[in-house]
């Protein structure tokens, strides 16, 4: 996925960029039944959900939008050939069918995937869904005018790099064949074991080509799902959703689709949203939010009411923060270096400064530390919860620096608790320890992503993250230790400029499985492989901790996203 703070913020928060978290095993509700609250549990038909949210759900055009398992309320309205599995914790980081009948038909290398679409889909005015419509649904997310969505399908089907949509040319993708309604066939230009994840984004969505409006598709998309757009206001900021009379629980296995209603409310401050859910008054009695986390400040006060805490879902996704070294800048040329500060860093008051360990997880690994990314524990500089600068000290004079040295940590002035002044500022005080002294240098956002996204600008020390596309190994090792995914002029996420022989040849034979589990403790093993260079020093990951109102049942959080899932929930 994108950096959090560009995409990849969407994607979890499902509002898509997202807000991010990651960690062990997600799980339901704390103190509470995962599959609702209060002596009646029942999940029923009928009523409003309310969803209350930060950052608007904008260019709900299924082209557009970047989303991991076909996101959170797009996946309302929009089916795609496979989606998450709809359950708590690991079991929804599998991939399964939603429009097809299974995941998908490889051929012997992974070259050539077959789908066959169920019987009797149908879109919002009870026309049929045909395989055509998934393709073209496909071709126009190559429009230019309808850019945002991943960038997958141009990197990997046979002759889609140039292509510029059907509005520009209307022979379509010869990589995609429609053999006959139900079938479709796409053509890679390499192995891709991983397909079935991709065939979840929304991308993948059928669109009838009658139907198409170009770029005011967004404001009434025909849908696939449960629920059909009836408002969008101000490019997403409020959004009103309400039953397909033609959708049918017959072919769709994984959502519930209880409310009647689901009004999607966006701009709301995140101390305003908190307030509300906590206050549960009114339609916010049934309300929830897919993109606002409970902060440090506000978690102690949750914590210490019962009935509150009772209303705190907690949830994980892939995602880690790290400190990030640029090779090419001295001193990080040297390992030595690269490995003290690995050993320096206090793990404890970085954990502490991103909200407490009810907020984050220490991290030793670049991988999340859950069994779908192939999760394998290691540390290659092992230095305890708080560091061991005796040993960093060591290792700097091995370097050739015994009296200490001075360096410079690019942060984000965003108060994000991720690569924010807080956590610069524990990373200090700890490398301090080491005789290492650190200057600060804060930029505002959109300069520190440009500075740190580009080869020519990059720092040689700074605060990063990355968060997952989808659950596995592929998606987060790959765009940032393939060397073949160095970009020299555009963004470029490769930020150790690692281009070894093996690992790229490792990620192309695990891209080759389509035994995903077997993909999966590749990918451990060669995160270990890769850690050993010290090129990044992992911090922690981050946990989701949000609230929902208190008549709001049927909570169900995956591993896949960390958050609330909204095609579950029931109302009173």
């Amino acid at each position: 996925m994108r950096q959090p703070s560009v995409r990849a913020r969407r994607v979890a928060a499902a509002s898509v960029s997202l807000v991010v978290a990651a960690g062990v095993a997600a799980c339901g509700p704390e103190d509470s039944d995962a599959k609702g609250t209060g002596g009646d549990s029942a999940p029923h038909k009928g009523g409003t959900l309310t969803i209350l949210n930060s950052q608007p759900q904008s260019d709900f055009d299924p082209a557009r939008l970047y989303t991991s398992g076909g996101g959170n309320v797009p996946s309302l309205v929009f089916r795609t050939l496979t989606t998450r599995n709809r359950e708590n914790g690991e079991a929804g980081a599998k991939v399964v069918p939603d429009l097809a009948t299974d995941t998908g038909r490889p051929n012997k290398d992974a070259t050539v995937w077959t789908y066959t679409l169920k019987k009797g889909l149908t879109y919002e005015d009870g026309t049929p869904i045909t395989s055509a419509d998934i393709k073209y649904g496909i071709e126009r997310s190559f429009a230019p005018e309808l850019s945002g969505g991943a960038p997958y399908l141009r990197d990997w089907l046979a002759g889609a790099a140039d292509y510029q949509g059907p509005y520009k040319d209307k022979k379509g993708l010869a990589a995609i064949e429609t053999p006959d309604e139900r079938t479709i066939v796409f053509r890679l230009n390499k192995p891709e074991g991983e397909f079935p994840y991709l065939a979840t984004q929304t991308q993948f969505t059928p669109v009838p080509k009658s139907k198409d409006t170009g770029t005011k598709y967004e404001s009434h998309p025909v849908s696939s799902g449960p629920y059909k757009v009836v408002k969008n206001e101000n490019d997403g900021e409020h959004l009103v959703l309400e039953r397909n009379p033609n959708w049918s629980a017959a072919t769709d296995a994984e959502r519930k689709a209880y409310p009647d209603t689901i009004d999607v409310r966006s701009g709301l401050d995140s101390s305003v949203i908190n307030q509300r859910l906590s206050a549960s008054q009114g339609a916010d009695a049934a309300a929830v939010t897919t993109d606002t986390n409970l902060g440090p400040a506000e978690l102690a006060k949750v914590s210490g009411d019962k009935e509150l805490a009772a209303r705190v879902g907690t949830g994980h996704f892939g995602y880690t923060n790290y400190l990030a070294f640029n090779p090419e800048v001295k001193p990080f040329d040297n390992p030595k270096v690269r490995q003290a500060i690995a050993y320096a860093v206090d793990r404890s008051s970085v954990v502490n400064a991103a909200g407490g360990s009810a907020l984050a997880e220490p991290a030793t690994t670049f991988l999340p530390n859950q069994k779908s990314f192939g999760y394998t524990p290691y540390d290659p500089f092992p230095a305890g919860q708080a560091g061991n600068p005796a040993k960093a000290r060591e290792l700097l004079a091995q370097a050739g620096y015994k009296n200490g040295l001075t360096l410079t940590l690019t942060h984000s002035n965003s108060k994000d608790f991720e690569t924010s002044p807080e956590i610069a500022t524990a990373v200090q005080d700890a490398l301090k320890k080491a005789g290492i002294t650190v200057k600060l240098q804060g930029l505002e956002e959109n300069d520190y992503r440009d500075k740190t996204h580009s080869v020519k600008t990059e720092p040689g020390l700074f605060l990063a993250h990355w968060g997952a596309d989808w659950p596995s190994g592929g998606p987060f090792l790959a765009p940032i230790f393939d060397g073949r995914q160095i970009v020299k002029n555009g963004a470029n996420f490769n930020t150790g400029l690692l281009d070894d022989k093996s690992v790229n040849d490792e990620i192309d034979a695990i891209n080759k499985l389509t035994d995903l589990d077997a993909a999966a403790r590749r990918w451990g093993a060669l995160d270990k492989k890769i850690g050993e260079k010290a090129l990044v020093v992992p911090l922690f990951h981050p946990v989701y901790k949000r609230l929902y109102g208190k008549d709001v049942k049927n909570i169900v959080i995956s591993d896949w996203t960390g958050v609330l899932d909204v095609s579950q929930v029931a109302v009173k």
